[in-house]
Parts: structure tokens; C-alpha cells; sequence
């Protein structure tokens, strides 16, 4: 494993262990008390002890994991080995204590639902972030993120824990905790992009106008955004157009269009979603980024 400067070591194994901590509260309080289904092998874990009760959830998702991580081991990098086992070993290890802690009743289904998703996609974000997994699905999406990079995790884990929902409601016997299940899961899917991608997305500004200097020099002086400028010709008239392109924060949306309409009031502008900017005033590249 490539050697890790001690200090960013100990800020991931603080993060990761937050991570395990939350998604270990939220598993507890949440999922287990309301026969929620959680998919995973934490899911699979929680069909298993209902069906065994004797074996706890945690040491039961350790040894699942054990043939995965043997499978996986020429796959990924020491790094996320490491990390990943970590945050498997300590999350498995506060889902038991939890559970010994006290006995946990079961909260309004809904209620019990939104915050079991919120915290379960929370605690993923913050896992997923520091290039660990918690075993199962997650290593499993991580790793098929690796050959189709243009999937987001949250989706990629919402397709692999669905089979383990289904799988959970043949246990159960009961429609209610499915749906509860699948509304959790799509929840979490979102906070866990949410967290890894931000909550403030970027957009893209495309600006057709017959003072795109004076709209270019305006925005890179007054907003500190970088400007593209484009060649383009119309259709119709054939004439030559400069088409403006330009990145920037969701928050910024309002200033750019008063910008561009205080300075051509007949302008063209499209504001289009932009996802994983990279570059100056955005996120940096990492190598095997998610």
C-alpha cells in the first residue's frame, strides 16, 4: 500500500469511523426495530438473524464479507482494502454494541423510513468519500464504478441492494416493510450522491448575443468565472455567432442572468444541469475518483 502522510491517515479513519458510527445509529434505531430492510450484506445479515437469532447482525456481516474482500483483493488497490476493512470491521462492531446497549422500539413506519434512508445514505457519503466501502453491495458498486465510471455510486447501490429488499420481503412476509424498504433505499441513493457530489450542483450557461465581449469581460472580472468562447453560425440567417459557454454555482444562477440581460436584453441564454466539474472553482481530480 502507497505510504499515506499520517496526518490525512488519521483525518480518513476519523471520517470512516463517523461514517460506521452513523450508519451503525441509523441500522439500530431505524431499520432493525421496524423490520425495515436495509439491503446489503447488512440487509442479508438482518434476514439472517431473524431467521437465526442467536447469530448477532455484526460478526454475521463479517463473515460474509470474508469471501468478498478474497474475490476482490486482486481488484482494488491496498489502499481501499485497508480502508474498506476497517470501515466493515468497526461499523460490524457498533451495530452489536448498539444492539447490546438497549432494547429499541420501533418508531412511526414513515418517520422510521426517511431517517433510516437519511442516515444510511449520510453514513455512505461519508465512507464512500475516503475511497473506503463497509463490504457487500458497496465493494460491489465501487468496484463495477471502475468499469462504467459514468454511473453515480448511489445508483449503482440502489440496483445491487434492490435484489437484497426483495429478498428480505420473501423473509418477512410483509408488503409494508418492502415499500418501507424501497423508499429508505432511494432515499439514501440521493444523500449518499448528495454528500459525495455536493448539494450544489454546477451549471452550464450557453450565451448567444451580439455583446458577447462585453457579457465575457463582465463575468470575468465581476464573477471570477471562466468564459469559453465558442464559434457558431445561425441556421437561418447564416450569420456568425459567438456563442459564450460558461461554468458556474448554482448560487451564482441569479447574477449571471442579470448580468447578461442588463447588458443585451435581447440575449440568447441557456442554463443547462452540469455534473463532476472539475478544474479552477470547482472539485479536483483523484485518481480513481467515484
Amino acid at each position: 500500500m502507497k505510504s499515506i502522510p499520517h496526518s490525512k491517515l488519521i483525518r480518513s479513519l476519523l471520517v470512516i469511523t463517523l461514517g460506521a458510527a452513523v450508519f451503525a445509529f441509523g441500522f439500530v434505531a431505524f431499520y432493525q426495530p421496524n423490520n425495515i430492510p436495509s439491503g446489503g450484506l447488512t440487509g442479508l445479515a438482518q434476514v439472517i438473524n431473524r431467521l437465526v437469532p442467536v447469530l448477532p447482525v455484526g460478526v454475521t456481516v463479517i463473515v460474509l464479507n470474508i469471501p468478498l474482500f478474497v474475490l476482490a483483493l486482486k481488484f482494488i488497490g491496498g489502499k481501499l482494502l485497508f480502508f474498506s476493512l476497517y470501515a466493515m470491521f468497526i461499523s460490524s462492531v457498533f451495530i452489536d454494541g448498539l444492539t447490546a446497549l438497549r432494547s429499541w422500539s420501533p418508531t412511526e413506519p414513515m418517520l422510521g423510513c426517511i431517517f433510516a434512508g437519511l442516515l444510511m445514505g449520510l453514513s455512505m457519503g461519508l465512507v464512500l468519500s475516503q475511497g473506503a466501502t463497509t463490504g457487500g453491495t458497496d465493494l460491489a458498486a465501487r468496484l463495477i464504478k471502475l468499469k462504467l465510471a459514468w454511473l453515480s455510486m448511489g445508483k449503482l447501490m440502489l440496483a445491487a441492494d434492490l435484489v437484497v429488499i426483495l429478498l428480505a420481503t420473501a423473509v418477512f412476509r410483509n408488503v409494508n416493510s418492502m415499500l418501507y424498504g424501497l423508499v429508505a433505499l432511494y432515499i439514501a441513493s440521493i444523500v449518499t450522491d448528495s454528500v459525495l457530489y455536493g448539494v450544489d450542483p454546477a451549471k452550464v450557461a450557453y450565451i448567444i448575443s451580439d455583446k458577447s465581449r462585453e457579457i465575457a469581460d463582465t463575468i470575468v472580472r465581476d464573477l471570477d468565472r471562466g468564459v469559453t468562447i465558442l464559434h457558431g453560425q445561425g441556421a437561418y440567417s447564416g450569420a456568425e455567432k459567438q456563442v459564450l459557454m460558461c461554468a458556474f454555482k448554482q448560487k451564482e444562477i441569479a447574477t449571471i442572468k442579470s448580468v447578461v440581460k442588463e447588458l443585451d436584453p435581447d440575449a440568447f441564454l441557456i442554463v443547462c444541469d452540469a455534473h463532476d466539474v472539475l478544474g479552477e472553482g470547482f472539485r479536483a481530480y483523484k485518481k480513481d475518483d467515484i
